[in-house]
C-alpha cells in the first residue's frame, strides 16, 4: 500500500508543472525530445540517485 500511495504523489509531482506553467513545461520537454540518448541516460541515472539519496535521508532521519 505504501508503494501505491508512492505511486500517487509522483502522479501529482508530474501534473504540477503541466498544470501550473503549462508554456514553461512543454518548451522544456521540446528540449528533452532533442537530447541525444545518452543525454537522456545520464539525466534518468542523476534523477535514480538524487531519489535514492532523498529517500535514504528520509528513511534516516525518520528512525
Amino acid at each position: 500500500m505504501d508503494l501505491f500511495a508512492a505511486l500517487c504523489l509522483v502522479l501529482v509531482i508530474e501534473g504540477l508543472l503541466p498544470f501550473l506553467s503549462p508554456r514553461n513545461w512543454r518548451e522544456t520537454m521540446l528540449r528533452l525530445a532533442r537530447f541525444s540518448d545518452g543525454q537522456l541516460r545520464t539525466v534518468g541515472l542523476i534523477a535514480i540517485v538524487l531519489g535514492l539519496l532523498g529517500y535514504w535521508l528520509a528513511v534516516a532521519l525518520g528512525s
